[in-house]
């Protein structure tokens, strides 16, 4: 098996490399390479890559992500989250390859307090989540054989990251302010890598899984609920953390007002992707905790 992986320095694409390597021979590419063309705002470049590598699948993990800046740079988003991957998807169908695609929460309106299910109404808030939207659907209109994985709030261990930019604040403010009213579950990009490599050795054998699925960590959590678990185990670890647990404030998303409209309701329903695959997908805290161990020693 070929496959072809775009966007292999992002936070899921790192994780893809190294998941993905056992299925086969992967060429991994960035907006750097030189080689071949792994900048997917160049729709030619990808074009020509794709049809020169003649991958069995194509995996896109490179999106614009920046979902406050997609407000003011609408056409570049568009290019980057619909356009190419309607080239991709043009491309693997020619071909015959599978295609890989990971979309959004931000494609629903955030409305509810029920997990959403892959065939419920899409009404994105954001200029982010209707780019996501659109290059969705130019996938599923091309004809190709595909797996659409929408997932959300999604952190990983490199880098930087929600967990450890609370760590930060805690150790440095006597109090700290956190939204309380965005729901939805922490998931690790080595996870999303994972359930992807696991999805694509059952496609290789049935075509008939092809479609969209929801792909995020087992139950839920607030933005606050986040935070304070991530202090207490930090704290528990030997960390030493200035805030105390009790002045961990809960605030409204208004009290940070941002250029993009955030869903306050990202639950989703995973229940067609594990039993699809035959899949159990753990608890947030699981992947949360995993992460923690990996980071806290620099912080004891």
């Amino acid at each position: 098996m070929k496959i072809l992986l775009f966007g292999k320095n992002g936070q899921v694409g790192w994780e893809l490399q190294r998941s993905l390597a056992p299925l086969g021979e992967l060429i991994a590419l960035d907006r750097h390479s030189t080689e071949w063309c792994g900048d997917i705002s160049d729709l030619k470049g990808v074009a020509e890559t794709i049809h020169k590598v003649a991958p069995d699948v194509i995996v896109n993990a490179a999106a614009h992500t920046a979902v406050d800046k997609a407000e003011s740079e609408a056409d570049l988003a568009q290019t980057l989250n619909a356009l190419a991957p309607e080239v991709m998807a043009n491309e693997a169908a020619a071909i015959n390859a599978w295609l890989i695609h990971y979309s959004t929460d931000y494609v629903f309106d955030g409305g509810g307090d029920k997990p959403w299910l892959e065939s419920d109404p899409v009404s994105p808030l954001s200029v982010y989540g209707a780019t996501k939207l659109a290059g969705e659907q130019r996938i599923q209109q091309s004809g190709c054989k595909h797996l659409i994985f929408r997932t959300s709030w999604v952190y990983a261990t490199r880098g930087g990251n929600f967990a450890k930019t609370m760590l930060k604040l805690a150790q440095a403010r006597d109090e700290l302010s956190v939204i309380n009213d965005q729901i939805g579950a922490p998931t690790g990009a080595d996870l999303i890598a994972d359930v992807t490599a696991h999805a694509i050795r059952n496609a290789s054998i049935k075509s008939d899984v092809s479609g969209l699925y929801h792909l995020v960590a087992g139950g839920e959590t607030s933005w606050h609920g986040y935070a304070s678990y991530v202090i207490e185990a930090a704290r528990r670890a030997g960390v030493t953390i200035k805030v105390a647990q009790d002045d961990i404030q809960p605030v409204p998303t208004s009290a940070f007002p941002t250029p993009a409209k955030r869903p306050h309701n990202s639950r989703m329903d995973t229940n067609l992707l594990q039993h699809s695959f035959d899949l159990t997908l753990p608890l947030w805290q699981t992947g949360v905790s995993r992460m923690l161990t990996e980071t806290l020693d620099d912080n004891v």
